[in-house]
């Protein structure tokens, strides 16, 4: 096979059928569930996984969860409104912001990034993100907070290591209360919860352990985020969530996925981790990108350190000493 972008188009019919026969498999009879819970973000990978559980299961038994807190955009919580009456499937709104404040995440945050920039009041719109030239630099990955202050001009402060550490525990506090809220409420419907992580994702452990990354079927984790984007195209996805490029909706400021992790933007990263997972050399891939071979390489090697660094979120709890009489859970 020649390789060029073409490497990553699939036949979205085909993989559709297969990917709803599983899920309808996955769901009624290996894990002998009634439907199908997921949190819809108005993103594109919840939005995809959502439209495959509806067509895969019928809209009655899918029930999704809306999960706005202070710092989400408002367009999400609409565009998933939008996305859930289309399919026909039901949904709850629920406001995580004083679960959150009760939790001690908005207190935590703020005191962290005023660590770092004394004049910090919680009106300012922020956001985290990395040093600028990661693909041409070689220079350490360092985290700044950039805040907007209420005249409407931006700081950029940089992070001590435990500045760095409280936001992310405060920003993962999140994910978490998100799927104990999806849990709770698949327990009383006995549904299974459906994860939305996609292949570019999982592979790079971009989520949180218990939080996003918590579930008992991951209906999109085999494909790349361009296919993912295609196939929610070929499902009848709401226009508004198909252009919308994907963001955290973490913070008050827009965050790009590259902002804060990636090290480029996904239509280039699907196609180099499909070159790194096929063998194809770091020429090839920097001739149909335009980048140049150390770039690639450097992307490669980034590909690598975010799999070590990130497999203990795909862990199992360790167990000191084993426990012969009970069998681990297989799925036949």
């Amino acid at each position: 096979m020649i390789f060029s972008r073409k490497v990553l188009e699939i036949d979205l019919e085909a993989k559709a059928v297969e990917l709803c026969k599983a899920l309808s498999d996955a769901t009624l009879n290996k894990l002998r569930r009634r439907g199908i819970v997921l949190g819809v973000s108005g993103g594109i990978d919840s939005a995809c996984v959502a439209a495959l559980a509806a067509r895969a299961l019928g809209p009655k038994r899918v029930q999704a969860l809306l999960m706005p807190e202070r710092d989400s955009s408002d367009l999400s919580a609409q565009l998933g409104k939008k996305l859930c009456e289309k399919l026909g499937i039901e949904y709850q709104l629920v406001d995580l912001a004083p679960i959150l404040e009760a939790g001690g995440c908005y207190e935590l945050r703020d005191a962290a990034v005023r660590s770092v920039f004394p004049d910090f009041q919680p009106s300012m719109k922020w956001k985290i993100v990395m040093h600028g030239d990661r693909l041409g630099s070689q220079a350490l990955n360092v985290f700044y907070a950039v805040i907007r202050d209420d005249a409407g001009n931006e700081h950029k402060a940089r992070l001590s290591p435990r500045a760095y550490l409280d936001i992310v525990a405060a920003t993962n506090m999140k994910q978490r209360t998100r799927k104990m809220l999806e849990y709770t409420l698949a327990d009383r419907l006995v549904f299974a919860v459906a994860g939305t992580p996609n292949r570019l994702e999982y592979d790079q452990g971009f989520f949180v352990k218990l939080g996003d990354g918590a579930a008992d079927v991951k209906p999109i984790a085999s494909l790349y985020k361009t296919q993912t984007y295609a196939m929610a195209r070929h499902l009848g996805v709401i226009e508004e969530i198909l252009q919308r490029e994907p963001t955290t909706d973490t913070y008050s400021l827009d965050q790009s996925q590259e902002d804060f992790y990636f090290s480029v933007h996904y239509s280039q990263l699907d196609l180099i981790l499909w070159g790194k997972n096929n063998g194809v050399a770091e020429s090839e891939v920097a001739r149909e990108l335009g980048f140049t071979e150390e770039q690639v390489r450097r992307v490669y090697e980034d590909i690598d350190q975010k799999r070590r660094t990130t497999a203990y979120l795909q862990a199992p709890p360790l167990l000191l000493e084993p426990v012969p009489e009970l069998v681990p859970f297989k799925i036949t």
